[in-house]
């Protein structure tokens, strides 16, 4: 090979070496600057996670204090129910006392049944209690009073019989004889009809009436036989006679 063909061989040798090298170094940078590519986008991926964590975290601690907020709500809002029906159980309990004080009651006095309003009931309990307590005169305002009150009470006869007692009692003859007979002509059937004419028969005694006594006492026996006021009747005239 002669000199010359050397010399080239050499000059190519020495001019390819350092391309090569060059192209090495280029690849290299080019993959350094790719992984650095590659470790910006992670580590940007990675902030954005964790902000994206930190978000979701916050929002549920925001979830979990609406939650407790609204378990609070809930449970003073079961407290209030429970207050509201409590309070409507007494509101309705009272309107049921106050409803049953002014419902008519059933009630049996001296034979007879019937409905009564409860402050009627109240009323001639009250009169008849003042009369056995030895109260005539108060028994006598109270009847009285039970008598205009209660035109058409039940208890009507019952509470002119007493009123006729009271009557009686404090020798106003003529008065305990109007309500003994108003109380046999609305009720000539009830139990102490015989003891009302026997009454009326005393009425007329203290009054000097004999005449009328009699009368009244022959009725008594005649109306009411089998009574314990005609038994009394029946004595009362033989002493007349």
């Amino acid at each position: 090979m002669s000199v010359r063909v050397l010399a080239a061989l050499g000059l190519c040798t020495v001019l390819v070496h350092p391309a090569y090298a060059f192209l090495e170094d280029a690849e290299a940078r080019r993959a350094i600057l790719e992984l650095r590519q590659r470790f910006d986008t992670s580590t940007q991926e990675t902030a954005q996670m964790r902000r994206s964590l930190l978000d979701l975290q916050s929002q549920i601690e925001s979830m979990r204090r609406e939650i407790a907020q609204l378990t609070g709500a809930n449970e003073q809002l079961e407290r209030q129910v429970a207050e509201l029906q409590s309070r409507q159980k007494d509101l309705a309990k009272g309107l049921d006392d106050r409803l049953r004080r002014f419902e008519p009651v059933q009630v049996q006095v001296d034979g007879l049944e019937f409905s009564a309003d409860p402050a009627e009931k109240r009323d001639f309990d009250a009169a008849l209690e003042q009369f056995r307590a030895g109260d005539f005169a108060g028994a006598r305002k109270a009847f009285a009073n039970f008598v205009n009150s209660y035109p058409n009470s039940g208890y009507m006869p019952s509470a002119r019989f007493w009123l006729g007692n009271t009557q009686y009692a404090g020798r106003d003859y003529k008065e305990a004889i109007a309500n003994f007979r108003s109380m046999l002509k609305a009720a000539p059937q009830h139990t102490r009809a015989a003891d009302a004419s026997l009454s009326i028969a005393n009425c007329q005694l203290e009054l000097k009436d004999t005449k009328g006594a009699v009368k009244t006492l022959q009725d008594l026996v005649r109306d009411y036989p089998a009574s314990e006021a005609a038994s009394t009747a029946k004595e009362r005239l033989q002493r007349l006679k």
